[in-house]
């Protein structure tokens, strides 16, 4: 197998941390690597727990984000750091247990099979969304279906953070030209990604205790308007060889 990356911010894990890391050196292969992201956010033992982990497994390597603005610059620093450790696929998946390492396999497959982007989908068949509130359903749902309709996309789920990339497909894109800062960020990607070769997969999502606050849903409402007008500062090529 190439050589993948599942990178995973992760903040006051401590009760999830360990099972979630376990889980995935368990799994069938011996070139898939974790890489947490951290930062100053986490107060719990999670950092701990990390490090006594990658003693245990060296697949396993802690990333602290200094410069840390939020969960998204997490995931773009954790993108960086992959690249330059060689990394020819990436995941990036949740690390408090809301996606299950179990579901990991079907995005390597799709990769191998020579997919650009495979993102995982709530809402397609065989998918689904458990122990969450039905207002946060609605807010996914919904979403969706109002950025498929002012972008233009197609896709089932439009929100999910469970994705994986070849290494070109972030190699060509200014990382540092995302808008988003929130939960419009996963929605961003899949915009950006359109046109390259991408297939959906169906994942379970299990709900956490985390809320949404209004000015977030205000704020992902207003970046949706603009993503068309900032395509061109992220996206260098349309087609990946």
């Amino acid at each position: 197998m190439k050589k993948t990356i599942v990178v995973m911010p992760v903040a006051n894990e401590e009760e999830t941390m360990e099972a979630v890391l376990t889980e995935i050196m368990e799994l069938p292969y011996d070139n898939l690597y974790v890489y947490p992201v951290i930062d100053s956010y986490s107060k719990d033992r999670t950092e701990e727990i990390i490090r006594q982990m990658s003693e245990k497994y060296d697949r396993i390597k802690l990333i602290f984000h200094k410069e840390s603005r939020g969960v998204i610059t997490c995931y773009l620093y954790g993108f960086k750091q992959a690249l330059a450790d060689g990394a020819e696929r990436i995941i990036e998946m949740d690390g408090g247990g809301s996606h299950k390492p179990s579901e990991i396999p079907q995005f390597i497959e799709k990769l191998d099979e020579g997919y650009d982007c495979v993102f995982g989908s709530r809402f397609m068949e065989g998918g689904g969304i458990s122990n969450q509130p039905l207002y946060r359903r609605f807010l996914s749902s919904g979403g969706t279906i109002l950025a498929n309709l002012v972008l233009g996309t197609k896709l089932k789920d439009m929100t999910s953070g469970f994705e994986g990339f070849q290494r070109k497909v972030l190699e060509d894109m200014n990382l540092d030209a995302i808008l988003s800062r929130g939960h419009m960020y996963q929605t961003e990607m899949r915009f950006y990604c359109r046109n390259l070769n991408t297939i959906e997969v169906p994942i379970t999502y299990v709900g956490s205790k985390s809320s949404i606050k209004l000015k977030s849903v205000t704020e992902a409402l207003r970046l949706l308007f603009e993503l068309k007008k900032n395509e061109p500062n992220v996206r260098k090529t349309d087609k990946v060889d």
